[in-house]
């Protein structure tokens, strides 16, 4: 039965939006929500060694987001032109998203600083738009140098160069998302630290979260609403950990819900990870999905009606999550990519 997804809404007050991370990174609030029943606690961060036992398994998602927009000027012009660059092809070229879009034709030259133009090529189904690079040598030194990180647009200010550390999880590895896995923003070196003499296992998968992750539902019917694909990888030896800690009856905890839907869209129906290599996953989790993979979650506190918000639903119920989001509300807790920290066991 389908859902009408003006369930899954709530009025946040202005100035609740984080638009710079907590610094530092553990001084962010966090609360803890047990999944079942109960009331929720309210603590920093630092405190969430007080929930992870010995055993545990956290999985981890470290994807690097690069600066995927880049200004240029379109050639004989001058005309100032957007490229939000959202995947590399096989072939070498990039889809990307191009503003103004509807007055650029193919074939269009765009130049950039740093000596480096690109070849406007024709659409694609999703909407974004074939580009062609032309650069000497490896094109990412000059994506990292000219480009401006991605922020979403919430976050209502220009990027700024330290955003190119800041928007990352300080375990970021593996490039190629144009949004960050922000749950893990909150994470330390000292915590992993400690985390490691208690004996909390850590898992790494890698999912790049694009654009569909963070946009609202707009369908007024839920199932109506089509993921955009995303590219995930689980190595062996991640899937084998997972599986061990399952068998072994020890909790799986997925921190982001990026962590959840990779290890959610590569579990088998005998509850059983298998490793994937650059597989694409469109799997859109909402009540009331049936979790085969993690036991808990870490997650940040999400946009209305959004699919991010509705996977969490999912884990803990409709009702207790927008209570406890409510609550967060009261608590002035900071929402969004940069802000506080839900804990759901």
């Amino acid at each position: 039965m389908s859902e009408d997804i003006n369930l899954y809404d709530y009025d946040l007050p202005m100035g609740m939006i984080a638009f710079y991370p907590a610094s530092p990174r553990d001084s962010s609030k966090l609360m803890f929500l047990p999944k079942v029943s109960g009331n929720p606690k309210h603590r920093r961060f630092s405190e969430i060694l007080d929930y992870l036992l010995e055993g545990d398994l956290l999985v981890i998602n470290d994807s690097r987001v690069f600066p995927a927009r880049l200004y240029g000027k379109k050639r004989g012009t001058g005309g100032k032109v957007e490229i939000f660059l959202l995947e590399k092809l096989p072939n070498g070229s990039w889809e990307a998203l191009v503003r103004p879009g509807k007055r650029l034709s193919p074939g269009t030259e765009i130049e950039f600083p740093g000596e480096f133009s690109a070849t406007l090529g024709e659409r694609t189904q999703s909407g974004g738009r074939i580009v062609e690079f032309h650069n000497n040598g490896d094109l990412m030194p000059l994506i990292w140098k000219h480009g401006q990180v991605p922020l979403p647009p919430y976050i209502e200010r220009d990027p700024e160069e330290e955003d190119k550390s800041r928007y990352q999880t300080i375990y970021a590895e593996v490039t190629g998302a144009v949004a960050a896995p922000t749950a893990g923003f909150h994470f330390t070196d000292d915590i992993f630290e400690i985390l490691e003499r208690k004996g909390v296992e850590i898992a790494r998968l890698t999912l790049h979260p694009g654009l569909g992750t963070f946009r609202p539902i707009t369908a007024e019917d839920i199932d109506k609403h089509k993921m955009h694909p995303e590219i995930f990888s689980i190595s062996e030896r991640t899937a084998s950990n997972v599986n061990r800690a399952k068998r072994e009856s020890r909790r799986v905890i997925a921190v982001g819900t990026t962590s959840a839907r990779a290890l959610e869209s590569s579990c088998g129906d005998d509850g059983l990870i298998a490793p994937v290599d650059a597989g694409k996953t469109e799997l859109f989790i909402k009540p009331p999905y049936r979790f085969r993979a993690i036991d808990g979650l870490l997650t940040n506190f999400h946009l209305p009606k959004s699919t991010l918000l509705l996977l969490v639903c999912a884990l803990a119920g409709r009702e207790r999550v927008l209570a406890a989001y409510n609550e967060a509300i009261m608590d002035r807790y900071r929402f969004y990519s940069f802000g506080d920290a839900m804990l759901i066991l």
